[in-house]
């Protein structure tokens, strides 16, 4: 196996994924859930930002390419689904937890497009299209799920957080990641932007 490649890999998938600024975020949304409910939301969006990047991985290029959808259109479709998530937070509308159930809170935005967003996506086919042989496969799959193992780790043991921070805690900490989620989703959507004037100045 390619350590340098899988290396290579984790490392850059664990710096878009960022675990600890993905801390604020899930706290905030499963802040008021009770612990058990807030461990299954952390396996389930682990799950499935899992499963999101190994069909890109395996079947992107095509899977796009039928549907006519660029990258930068994939970007900034994540970047509307973040909005709209951290208008909830900062408006307090994700405090009530009897308007969301853990199944939601897992898939978007925690599983998608948070941990498997467009950043996670187009650097997984980047690897897999420099890939030359089994042995580099090996090394990517290897790596996606050592990080998916990771941020698992840091989302489930956070719950420690919550009973340090408190409710008044929690109620501050969702503003902030409201906050940063919005930028999250305003720089999404400029760099999808950026690219498809960078396209049609290219194209003309």
């Amino acid at each position: 196996m390619d350590l340098k490649l899988f290396g290579e890999v984790f490392v850059t998938l664990l710096v878009i994924t960022d675990p600890p600024g993905m801390m604020p975020i899930f706290l905030a949304l499963t802040g008021p859930l009770p612990a058990r409910e807030r461990n299954r939301a952390a396996w389930q969006a682990v799950a499935l930002a899992l499963g999101v990047i190994v069909i890109f991985a395996v079947a992107g290029q095509t899977l796009l390419a039928y549907l006519h959808v660029s990258l930068p259109a994939l970007q900034a479709a994540g970047g509307l689904l973040l909005v709209l998530v951290a208008l909830e937070l900062l408006t307090g509308k994700a405090d009530d937890p009897s308007q969301q159930t853990t199944s939601n809170i897992a898939l978007v935005p925690l599983g998608t497009p948070l941990l498997a967003g467009p950043g996670a996506i187009v650097a997984t086919m980047l690897f897999v299209q420099r890939a030359g042989g089994f042995t580099d496969y090996l090394a990517i799959a290897l790596a996606i799920v050592a990080v998916m193992v990771t941020v698992w780790v840091v989302l489930r043991f956070s719950g420690g957080i919550v009973k340090i921070l408190r409710p008044g805690g929690i109620e501050v900490l969702t503003r902030i990641a409201g906050l940063l989620l919005a930028a999250i989703a305003v720089q999404l959507i400029a760099d999808a932007v950026a690219a498809f004037v960078k396209h049609f100045l290219t194209q003309g």
